[in-house]
C-alpha cells in the first residue's frame, strides 16, 4: 500500500467514525486540521506521513465525549494502523501525537513528549480552535453542554490544573480567557505563529463587540 492509499483509507475510516460527532469535533474539524497541517509542514522538517496520520486520527475518540477516558482514541488509532500493516515506529509516533496534542495535556506537569511532527499537528489543531471557526466551535460545544453564554459573576480561572480544566462547566466566554486567547503564544512553528496572529485579533474584536452588545452600548 502506498502512503497516499493509506492516507485516503484513513480519511474514509475517520469520516465514518465521526459521522455522528458533535459539530465542533466532527469530520470537518479533522479535515481542517489535516489541511492546516499539510500547509504548515511545507516549511518544517517532518515525516509527512506521520503528520498526515496524526492529524487525521488526533480526534478519533476525544476523551470529553468518552467520560474523560484518554486511552480510547490512542487505542483505536493503534488498532487501525496495525490492521493495515503500518510500521510499528510510525504507529507509536502517531499514538504519541494523539496522547499529547491537547491543550489540557500542556497543563499536565508530566508533559514530556516532543517531536517536529507533534509541533505541526498541534499548531494545526490549535488554529482550528481560534479565529472565526474557533468562536463557532466554542459556542457550539457550549450549547452542546448547555452552558451559559456569559455570567459576569463567574470569573475565568487562569491557573487551572488539568483536572480542573477537564471538569470545568464555566460559561462559554470564560473559555476564551482560559484557553483560546492563550493559544497564539503557544504556537510551535513559524507558519503557525503567523496564521494565529490574524485569528487572535479577530477574537479580540469579537469580544469587544460582545461586551458592547451585552451592556447595551451598541
Amino acid at each position: 500500500m502506498t502512503n497516499l492509499q493509506l492516507i485516503e483509507l484513513t480519511k474514509d475510516f475517520v469520516r465514518n467514525q465521526l459521522k455522528d460527532a458533535e459539530g465542533g469535533h466532527d469530520w470537518f474539524h479533522t479535515l481542517r486540521v489535516f489541511n492546516n497541517a499539510t500547509h504548515i509542514s511545507k516549511d518544517e522538517n517532518v515525516d509527512n506521513l506521520i503528520v498526515a496520520l496524526g492529524a487525521l486520527l488526533h480526534d478519533i475518540a476525544d476523551s470529553k465525549f468518552h467520560n474523560g477516558d484518554e486511552t480510547i482514541g490512542p487505542n483505536i488509532a493503534r488498532e487501525f494502523l496495525f490492521k493495515h500493516n503500518v510500521d510499528s515506529v510510525i504507529i507509536e509516533h502517531v499514538v504519541k501525537i494523539i496522547e499529547n496534542i491537547s491543550f489540557k495535556k500542556s497543563l499536565d506537569k508530566s508533559f514530556k513528549f516532543k517531536s517536529n511532527e507533534l509541533d505541526v499537528v498541534q499548531d494545526a489543531d490549535r488554529l482550528d480552535a481560534i479565529g472565526a471557526i474557533g468562536i463557532a466551535r466554542c459556542f457550539n460545544y457550549g450549547g452542546f453542554k448547555n452552558r451559559k453564554l456569559f455570567d459576569p459573576a463567574i470569573k475565568p480561572n487562569l491557573n487551572m490544573t488539568k483536572a480542573e480544566y477537564k471538569n470545568s462547566d464555566a460559561p462559554t466566554i470564560n473559555h476564551f480567557y482560559e484557553k483560546l486567547l492563550l493559544l497564539k503564544n503557544k504556537m510551535n512553528t513559524k507558519t503557525g505563529k503567523k496564521l494565529a496572529e490574524r485569528r487572535h485579533k479577530f477574537m479580540e474584536l469579537y469580544l469587544d463587540e460582545f461586551y458592547a452588545e451585552w451592556d447595551g452600548k451598541k
